[in-house]
């Protein structure tokens, strides 16, 4: 019968499982090199250069959204004038270089205001045809080749009551009627293309376009910079680079990629970094930055990095200790294992062979049974010579004997693992490990510092905007009556998903109209002016709420509101004494928690004022402290002197983290030194694990304990295996060949496994069969051989045959 499985496969796995690790260790720590510019430091100049293009975009959406929001406001009827039609629709609190009223029909200009609109090239009548909603913006270039900002707005006039001027020349009636009541005229504002913003020590951003003209510059310090003459790219960008990162953009836009990075040379002995990415939108849907083709390039200069240590011979050595580790191991277990159990099988079966042969197999019985020298296999053959030695009559049962425990199998199994784990344990906790402060640059601790501030500013210009927007609407609810001051409220929370509420107080602090959801707490005392501010200090969500006065009727300057207001109940709170009431926004925290949230930074936390979390990319629970200590104190760095915004932190932390934890690379930065944010202490805190960096020692790091990883657990899987299968049936297979020895005729033998223990097991069965046959054929001749009285003395008869029992392909014998 074929044996399947055994001792065989288990070792010859664990050699080629080791020798495969060892050809792990050598091509996965050999091709570890050092670089004069990390692949960190790349990774993360991308990600600033994401960080700004998204700065760009979202600052674009914001602009277009404004100009459209200003020009849907409302315009009074009685409006004529297109001057006074320009001037009240032009949106507030934005910097605006020049604004146009133009006829849709003619794309004459009716009114204009500021510096002059760039129109050349622009189709007015295709920019407006049906079917288009928002119009998307536009670049141009001014008169003096300046790079121009256009962003489109449709604005529609009342008609007016009478019979329209068949005067079409008069400036005042050049407003088409579009049969719904309504004139349209189209809105051009110009402005100046912004230029990203940047932060980190020497590193400079640019606006380019699609053809790799730079429209906008700034440093890290946030002052802007004059475009070059001719949009010619100032450096320390030369114009291959962003020419190049410009059609980049344009393929990346086509097969999914919107960012990368490059390296160049520098200046004095230092390398550059160039990062670049694509203000379009990921998702292409983004339809107000998705054709204007920019593409943000941010460029930083850093020394070359120190030539760290080859781990090419390390790897060499560790893969060519494995190599002589599987060797031996795979010698020791052949030697000590494998070939006496194959010995042991082959005896056994000659012997049960011979005693089933009866006196023709005297020859295979006449052969003595090699004992091993070690363990298991050495005991089962000395108790197979003796049993032989009792086929042949040459002695007789021995008797039991205490055996001493000596090393067997299992110890040598035990020692193969001891060996392999010194191989794999150093390599998994000891070598190739680097202090933190040592293995991460300068430069890394400085970008991660750089892209917490972009987080800052991200969540900063996101609640300069909410206050922003929110006195619009209070202008527009003065003197408003109620039901037309709940459809602002209504128009204001679905154009901005971030509010949670929106609600006004009147001067007691009763909330007299509300839209959404019910305030988590409402703000009081109830303040003047407008800001933000932390409603509460505790429970189970943090209550942010944006606010802003809204004026009395005269004060909005809107001629005619005054007399309607009488006509109906208005928002201001009457019950206030005429004081005028406060429009509140809750911003929900889940804005914050996916403003703050960016990829490659790690954890981020946004705090107060006592280091509470407020919001996080990560889980965590309102109002709780930072998760370390160390993180705390990194967070009071950035305090400074009351009056004052106090400035960045950053640093590598090692200690005083959570045991066991690897060290990060942390900064924190005060969230805004002046807006509406400045007074509320508020920071913004980043961690990221020092091991997730792309750094070559970390790589080795890696690797390193992947190999020893790897090696421990196939060596001890197969090592268990060979235990399992060969080990412990062994140790069964061994007492019951020394039972047998003993004198056990009783005990019948059930083979399991169709190995060589299994095998060794059923020649044990017919050797012991034979036996009981011998020791029934020898009394039977005694017995005839003693003289029996002549009175009791009876006719012999035929000896009863013994059983033999027929074995099943693993299952007992039947008797």
């Amino acid at each position: 019968m074929p044996l399947l499985g055994g001792v065989r496969p288990p070792i010859a796995a664990l050699l080629c499982a080791l020798l495969a690790v060892a050809g792990f260790t050598a091509l996965g720590l050999g091709t570890v090199h050092e670089r004069d510019v990390p692949q960190a430091l790349s990774d993360a100049e991308r990600r600033i250069a994401e960080d700004a293009a998204d700065a760009v975009g979202t600052s674009v959406t914001a602009r277009a959204t404004a100009v459209r929001r200003s020009a849907a406001s409302g315009t009074p009827a009685g409006t004529r004038g297109p001057e006074a039609l320009l001037r009240s629709v032009l949106p507030a609190g934005h910097t605006v270089g020049g604004g146009v009223l133009l006829d849709p029909r003619t794309g004459r200009p009716l009114a204009a205001s500021g510096e002059t609109v760039p129109l050349t090239g622009v189709d007015v009548a295709a920019l407006v045809r049906p079917g288009t909603a928002n119009i998307a913006p536009r670049l141009a270039l001014s008169r003096g080749g300046e790079p121009r900002l256009l962003l489109f707005a449709r604005v529609a006039v009342p008609a007016p009551a009478g019979k329209r001027d068949e005067n079409h020349d008069q400036a005042g009636d050049l407003l088409r009627d579009q049969g719904t009541g309504e004139r349209e005229l189209l809105l051009v504002v110009s402005e100046k293309a912004a230029a990203p913003a940047v932060y980190g020590a020497g590193r400079t951003g640019q606006l380019v376009d699609r053809d790799g003209k730079v429209l906008a510059a700034a440093t890290a310090t946030g002052a802007a910079q004059a475009p070059p003459r001719h949009g010619r790219v100032a450096l320390p960008v030369d114009a291959a680079q962003a020419a190049n990162a410009a059609h980049a953009t344009d393929a990346g836009l086509r097969d999914g990629g919107l960012s990368g990075s490059v390296v160049g040379d520098g200046h004095g002995g230092l390398r550059s970094i160039t990062g670049w990415a694509s203000v379009a939108g990921a998702d292409g849907k983004d339809d107000d930055t998705s054709g204007l083709g920019l593409t943000v390039l941010t460029v930083r200069e850093v020394p070359p990095a120190k030539k760290g240590a080859d781990h090419t011979w390390f790897a060499l050595v560790a893969a060519g200790a494995l190599v002589l580790i599987a060797v031996l191991v795979t010698l020791v277990l052949w030697s000590c294992m494998q070939r006496p159990l194959l010995r042991l099988h082959l005896s056994a079966a000659r012997l049960a062979r011979g005693a089933g042969e009866g006196p023709l197999g005297q020859e295979a019985l006449v052969r003595p049974v090699p004992a091993a020298a070690f363990g298991e296999p050495g005991r089962a053959g000395r108790a197979l010579e003796s049993v032989r030695r009792q086929l042949l009559g040459e002695t007789g049962p021995e008797p039991a004997r205490p055996v001493r425990r000596r090393p067997g199998a299992r110890a040598l199994v035990l020692v193969c693992a001891l060996v392999i784990a010194a191989w794999g344990l150093p390599l998994l906790f000891l070598l190739n490990r680097v202090p933190a402060a040592e293995a991460v640059p300068a430069a890394a601790v400085a970008d991660q510092q750089a892209r917490t501030e972009a987080a800052a500013d991200r969540v900063r210009r996101s609640l300069g905007r909410s206050c922003t927007d929110l006195a619009s609407v209070a202008s527009a609810l003065a003197g408003t009556p109620r039901e037309r001051a709940a459809e602002v409220l209504r128009r204001e929370q679905a154009d901005h998903p971030t509010f949670r509420s929106l609600y006004v107080l009147d001067r007691a602090g009763a909330v007299v109209l509300r839209v959404g959801k019910q305030p988590l707490r409402t703000l009081a005392p109830v303040p003047t002016g407008g800001g933000i501010a932390q409603v509460n200090t505790s429970g189970t969500i943090p209550a942010i709420a944006a606010y802003a006065r809204i004026p009395a009727a005269g004060e909005a300057g809107r001629a005619g509101k005054a007399g309607k207001a009488g006509k109906a109940k208005d928002v201001k709170g009457a019950e206030g004494g005429g004081d005028p009431a406060v429009v509140v926004a809750e911003i929900g925290v889940n804005a914050l928690n996916s403003q703050v949230a960016r990829e490659g930074l790690g954890s981020v936390w946004l705090t107060d004022e006592r280091h509470r979390v407020l919001a996080a990319s990560v889980g965590f629970q309102a109002f709780q402290a930072l998760p370390h200590r160390s993180l705390t104190r990194l967070a009071a760095r950035t305090e400074a002197a009351p009056g004052g915004g106090g400035g960045p932190a950053s640093a590598v932390l090692h200690a005083g983290t959570a045991p066991g934890e690897a060290p990060s690379v942390a900064a924190a930065v005060p969230l805004a030194q002046r807006g509406p944010a400045a007074g509320l202490g508020w920071r913004v805190v980043s961690a990221e694990p020092a091991a997730a960096l792309r750094l070559a020692v970390y790589q080795a790091q890696s690797r390193t304990m992947l190999a020893g990883l790897l090696a421990l657990s196939t060596g001890i899987a197969c090592l268990a295996w060979l235990h399992i299968v060969v080990v412990r049936p062994l140790r069964a297979v061994t007492e019951c060949a020394e039972r047998l020895a003993a004198g056990d005729r009783r005990t019948v033998l059930y083979p399991v496994h169709h190995d060589e223990c299994g095998s060794v097991t059923r020649s044990l069965e017919l050797l012991r069969q034979a036996l009981v046959e011998r020791d029934r054929g020898g009394g039977r001749a005694d017995a005839a051989a003693a003289p029996a009285p002549a009175s009791t003395a009876a006719p012999a008869s035929a000896p009863a045959p013994v059983p033999v029992p027929s074995f099943r392909s693993g299952g007992p014998p039947q008797q």
